[in-house]
């Protein structure tokens, strides 16, 4: 293959600008050589750029390129970037990378165990197209909306959280991770230290380092965070937010125990803080799972704690649409802060929510996402215990879309994630998840990302082999 690339790269110049090259054919018998190994040096001359191949046109030779416009110069960002970091108590960090670890997508043909979101075979695109298409036939569709969000998507919110909060309490916010960036903002000022779980959701730690805050973690268990530990950051460090994801937290899929939940809200009272429940996969739920504890926010009378739910994670990434409750004086100040950055989520969007959930498709939706969750979920820890039984599986939740492994004492994290990619899987490490030093390395692995439960078994399959590559 080499050599016929090299002789149709001499012969070039015979040819002019666009010229068609002879055909394949033509070469195979020109040069006594496969049609394979002709495919193969024209597509080494393709990627070089010496020739475009057409399929069922031939192959021709490119076209000179258009000489590169003059580059600028932009070293003078960085001190303006930077002119403010030396007056503030705690520099901003604006760093995508642990979110963008959920968010990329891999090379087509690997398997996809980092994905934070539903493969398109779970989501409800039919039913979403169909909302979509009535609200926009709804009178009024286009025009401006509420600032709140409109009233009957308000109210829905509220029924779903329960207790006694109403519609007025609700925002509606394009998605959680704008509600979380917003909670941020009105409740801790810039060089505030907020309190976080560990591990914790790698989006919320990177929301509170670009506004300036200082994460300051809280050891979870099995049955959440620990209260006792909570009280104590509060007392050490003053602070006067904490943010935690109750319900089949992130990534560990730990509920926050019963007795627990009185006892979280109590301490931040006492602290004169908020509680930040990100609320963010309840409608994930497994099909094997008993019944759920109500929000946090439902048994809170006092205002303590601050509510995020979301529809985007058991519908599609692209169907950003939350609501942000809270009661008191905050609910103001998180009003103006949402106003200000983005007036009010698209109308036509939040008409499409409230279409989605009023139609049968919705509760028949739920139901097959919970069926097919706990179908992989189980296939999924069943192949790891069977292949990879060296990586510790505490715990296997009753909800979420995902799996929190520990590997062994030594694995080097980066270096299996790397083996892996190399391998046709891509995973999720650890280390972004914690704010502080990690206690040890870690992989979070994705079931709903997939297409189905022989992708499943063929990612850890090799997943295997990177291990076995790593461990020599």
């Amino acid at each position: 293959m080499a050599d016929l690339a090299n002789q149709l790269r001499r012969e070039l110049d015979r040819y002019s600008p666009g010229g068609k090259l002879p055909s394949s054919r033509a070469l195979v018998e020109r040069f006594r050589v496969s049609p394979v190994t002709v495919s193969r040096a024209l597509a080494q001359l393709a990627a070089e750029g010496l020739v475009v191949t057409r399929p069922g046109a031939g192959a021709f030779r490119a076209r000179p390129r258009a000489a590169a416009e003059p580059t600028g110069d932009t070293s003078w960002q960085e001190v303006a970037l930077s002119a403010d970091a030396a007056a503030e108590l705690v520099p901003r960090t604006v760093d995508a990378s642990g979110v963008l670890v959920s968010l990329d997508a891999p090379a087509p043909g690997v398997v996809e165990f980092n994905g934070g979101y539903l493969h398109p075979s779970l989501q409800p695109e039919r039913a979403m197209g169909a909302a979509l298409s009535r609200a926009g036939r709804r009178p009024g569709a286009w025009s401006r909306p509420p600032m709140e969000g409109l009233a009957d998507l308000r109210e829905w919110f509220a029924r779903g959280i329960g207790g006694a909060i109403t519609a007025a309490e609700v925002l509606v916010t394009a998605g959680g991770q704008s509600a979380l960036t917003t909670a941020l903002r009105a409740l801790a000022p810039p060089g505030a230290p907020v309190l976080v779980e560990s591990p914790t959701y790698p989006g919320m730690l990177a929301i509170a380092r670009a506004a300036g805050l200082r994460p300051v973690p809280v050891p979870v268990d099995a049955d959440g965070v620990k209260p006792a530990l909570l009280a104590d950051a509060f007392a050490a460090t003053g602070a006067r937010v904490f943010v935690c994801q109750p319900l089949f937290q992130n990534p560990t899929g730990a509920v926050l125990a019963p007795e627990r939940r009185g006892e979280v809200v109590r301490i931040a009272r006492d602290a004169g803080a908020f509680v930040v429940e990100d609320d963010f996969v309840r409608r994930l739920v497994h099909e094997d799972s008993g019944p759920l504890p109500r929000p946090m926010a439902a048994e809170d009378p006092d205002g303590v704690v601050v509510h995020v739910g979301s529809l985007t994670k058991a519908t599609s990434p692209s169907f950003r649409v939350a609501a942000l409750v809270a009661r008191g004086p905050v609910l103001e100040r998180l009003r103006a802060i949402q106003i200000v950055d983005s007036f009010f989520v698209p109308r036509p969007f939040q008409e499409a929510a409230l279409e989605l959930v009023g139609s049968p498709a919705w509760p028949r939706h739920l139901r097959s996402l919970s069926a097919e969750l706990k179908a992989r979920r189980d296939t999924m820890t069943s192949a790891l215990r069977l292949r990879l039984p060296e990586l510790a599986l505490p715990h296997v939740p009753s909800g979420g879309y995902h799996l929190w492994l520990r590997l062994p004492d030594g694995m080097d994290e980066a270096t299996l994630v790397a083996a892996a990619l190399r391998s046709g899987v891509a995973v999720t490490p650890g280390r972004p998840y914690f704010s502080a030093e990690p206690p040890a390395a870690h992989l979070r692995l994705s079931f709903a990302a997939v297409a189905n439960a022989e992708e499943i078994a063929e990612g850890v399959r090799r997943l295997r082999a990177a291990c076995d590559e790593v461990l020599g």
